[in-house]
């Protein structure tokens, strides 16, 4: 091969980057072509297309040598039904970005239930609102994990975002786009530590979704197994002594959702006074794992979060 067509091959990186712009079109192509069928049609289409498709992927292995060590004793049946509902769940949030603006104007704050997006607990996030102080907020992969946040700046209640960014800089980026709700986007990696603490020091709000695996972290017990989370509540908590709460948005039927807001938590403290940080984070993975307990076919059971056990489980 001569030197010319060399250069006129393309090479891997520029191969890599005309795919991942490529994903990044076909993303937006499917959000245009969902506003333009309308959120419920769009929603029920993705929802049973992905309940079709999801267990010819490897992740759907993984969801269930997830569920069965969750689960020892569910029939493999039921286990089955809810990673199947786990897929519609995640294929409705995928066509509920394109949406999230009408979500955001369908709320009324004032409107706890009957409107497209109900709500419990909303009275704690608006005292802490109206009382000037930063808070933490925690959240997981359970219904639609952007509503909270969507929703806090609705009411007034900003948020600095902690979040994974995608492998794809190119989807990121236009995921990053329709985060416009957010105050700001921190993402995880060299200098994320820094830009949280400074947040919380000019008293502004910190959001953080939980449960993923965070290999540098520590191993709290997440349904019975030790697994490697994110202790950066905790941490937090102790060094700025802030109220800590959670916020989630449970997927109904109808399109419909709850958003449920947590009092501050009641964190333990240790003879100074100060909160214990390991105490802290047990506390949070628990209302966590209470949560996922209650609505197992909305959270993310896909993710790799005992990476140890689910491996050996799916040698079996």
């Amino acid at each position: 091969m001569s030197e010319a067509d060399r250069q006129a091959r393309p090479g891997p990186r520029r191969g890599l980057a005309l795919g991942q712009r490529s994903a990044a079109l076909l993303m937006r192509l499917f959000m245009q072509v969902s506003r333009a069928c309308g959120r419920r049609f769009s929603s029920r289409f993705a929802g049973d297309f992905l309940r079709e498709c999801g267990p010819f992927v490897p992740e759907h292995r993984l969801g269930l040598a997830n569920l069965e060590a969750a689960y020892p004793d569910m029939a493999p049946e039921e286990r089955a039904r809810i990673l199947s509902g786990v897929w519609d769940s995640l294929a409705r949030v995928m066509v509920e970005y394109a949406f999230m603006p009408d979500l955001v104007d369908a709320f009324d704050p004032a409107r706890p239930t009957g409107g497209v997006i109900e709500h419990v607990g909303l009275d704690h996030a608006l005292r802490l609102r109206d009382s000037g102080k930063a808070a933490i907020v925690f959240g997981a992969h359970i219904g639609n994990w952007e509503l909270p946040a969507a929703l806090g700046a609705r009411i007034g209640f900003p948020i600095t975002a902690l979040y994974r960014p995608p492998n794809n800089p190119f989807i990121a980026a236009e995921m990053e786009r329709r985060r416009a709700f957010i105050d700001k986007l921190v993402a995880s990696g060299r200098g994320a530590a820094l830009q949280i603490r400074a947040a919380l020091q000019k008293g502004r709000n910190v959001a953080i979704i939980v449960d993923q695996r965070v290999d540098q972290g520590e191993d709290i017990l997440f349904f019975g197994r030790p697994a490697r989370s994110n202790p950066v509540v905790g941490m937090l908590a102790r060094h700025f002594d802030v109220p800590v709460i959670g916020a989630r948005a449970v997927r109904l039927p109808g399109g419909r959702f709850r958003l449920e807001v947590t009092p501050p938590l009641d964190l333990p403290r240790d003879a100074g006074g100060r909160v214990d940080a390991p105490g802290a984070n047990l506390i949070v993975h628990g209302l966590v794992e209470r949560w996922v307990r209650e609505t197992p076919d909305q959270w993310l059971w896909l993710h790799d979060r005992w990476r140890r056990h689910a491996a050996a489980l799916r040698k079996r």
